[in-house]
Formats: structure tokens, sequence, C-alpha cells
């Protein structure tokens, strides 16, 4: 457990995960404060603020003072016309993320993170699971990390999203600058280097990684099977429960995550916000 100017900050598991008090997300933050809570995200790589009182234009503020933000999602409408940047991720609109992912690793510069928050959820179940990429890697035996140190992996979101964008008539939103019309096969490292520490994770993913350049089919699948199941083992997970007004930030460069769909019939409701990212880079750059 740490403190400083204000922030309570205690660990939550070995490998990530941390739970902040003492801040209240809808005040603006001075250079001190930013620097701080950044540093302490990179260190952690998820963060928990409980019983914030957020509502989207105090979500968007909060989000801006740590770099910019991108639109909601490449092809899926943003919750209103006054709040571009962010996505309702509702259980009653087959939006519930039930599978291991990284956020949007299907395009050339996925985000670097994302400010989720709680606004309905069941009183048992819906908890999200993040997973810690680079503890995935340097768990890895030293013959596989020096395997997948030089491989390239393709991404697609189609399986995931087509759907949606078949639905705007091949019109998503503005990402990068251009609005996104088509999904395509991207490539990145399967080992990505952090830009802001240097450390190596996995950077593959079950919802939109679909095979490795260069290997066959065989050996591709065999190979994800091998990372997945070893990036969720137990040890390299921390848990939330929510409660309504929750807010999670996470670093979306070196972990995965998993939202439970435990809770039946019951309406769960979130909405997130992301920040814009960079291009991945691998141990060969």
């Amino acid at each position: 457990m740490s403190t400083a100017t204000g922030l309570t900050t205690r660990r939550l598991s070995s490998a990530l995960g941390a739970q902040v008090t003492g801040i209240d997300l809808r005040e603006p933050l001075d250079d001190e404060g930013r620097q701080e809570l950044w540093a302490t995200l990179v260190e952690h790589k998820v963060l928990f603020f409980p019983g914030q009182q957020l509502d989207a234009d105090s979500q968007v503020a909060f989000a801006r003072q740590f770099g910019e933000l991108t639109s909601a999602h490449p092809v899926v409408t943003a919750v209103d016309e006054e709040h571009p940047e962010v996505w309702q991720i509702d259980s009653q609109k087959e939006t519930r993320n039930d599978e291991w992912h990284t956020d949007v690793t299907f395009v050339k510069r996925p985000p670097k993170g994302s400010v989720l928050r709680a606004l309905r959820v069941p009183e048992v179940g819906g908890d999200t699971l993040w997973a810690d990429l680079e503890a995935g890697y340097r768990s890895l035996s030293a013959p596989i990390r020096d395997l997948v140190d030089g491989l390239t992996a393709y991404h697609d979101g189609s399986r995931e999203f087509a759907g949606a964008l078949a639905q705007r008539k091949g019109y998503g939103n503005v990402w990068d600058g251009e609005v996104f019309n088509e999904f395509s096969l991207v490539e990145h490292p399967v080992v990505r280097v952090h830009p802001e520490t240097g450390r190596k994770g996995l950077f593959v993913n079950p919802g939109f990684t679909v095979s490795i350049k260069g290997l066959s089919q065989a050996e591709s699948v065999n190979l994800l099977n091998l990372l997945y199941a070893h990036i969720v083992k137990p040890e390299h997970q921390v848990r939330h429960r929510w409660n309504a007004g929750d807010v999670a930030i996470w670093d979306n460069r070196n972990t995965a995550h998993y939202a439970n769909f435990d809770y039946g019939d019951f309406h769960r409701v979130m909405q997130r916000v992301t920040w814009q990212g960079d291009e991945p880079i691998g141990p060969a750059s």
C-alpha cells in the first residue's frame, strides 16, 4: 500500500491490479496528480476506483487529461450524438464481451488504454477479469520465448463486428482520421515491447488474432492455443466485482480482459472510452 498526494493504492494481486482511493475523478488533476496516476497505471496495469459519481461528460473529461480519445468504436454507434467517444456496452443489445480480448487490435494503432464505468450491474455475477500479458510472456519457457519473439500475427475484427458494419451499410466511425469501412487483416508482433517501460508482453488474443504469419494452419492454431491457455492462468489474473459507479482504467498494451456472462436476463450496462494508441513494436524492431 502506498500513499502520495492524497491517493491510496492497494495491490490486488501479485501480477496486476490495484484499488485506488482518495480521489474524486470528477475533479481535474494538476500536473503532479496526472503524472502520479499515470505512473500508477503503468505499474499496476489496471486500476479500480470504487464509488465514483461520473456521468458521460465527466468520464470523457477525466480521460482527456491523459491523451486524445478515439471514437466510441470503429464500427459500433456511440451512445448518443453528444458523446461520440462513449461506447455503451449493453447486455440487452448483445454486447457482452464474454471472450478474452485486447481492445480493437484489428486496427493498425490499437488503443493504449480504456476507462470503463459501471452504470447497472447484477446483484451477482457480471465480474470482469484482466490478464497480465507481460507475466504471461515472462513465465513461458526460454525456448518458447525465443520462438515467439520473432513472430508476427494477423488480427481481424470481422468475426465479431462484420454484422455491425453491415447494418451501417459499410460506413463505420472515423478512426485515425479515416472512415472505417472494411475489415482487413492487420499485422502485429506476437510479442509487443511496451513503449514506456521496454518490457515484453504477448500481444495475441482469442477475440481478434486469427493466425500467425508464415506458419501452417495446424502450427498456427496449436501455438496460439498454447499461448491463450498460458495467458489466462489464474496467477496472471485479477478479478473485479462491480458496484454501480465503479470505474476501471487499464493499459491495453499489455493486458487482456473478459466480462463474465453469468447473470442470466439481468440488464448490465457499462460505458467505455478509449485513448488513441500507437503502432505495436516487436523485439526485432
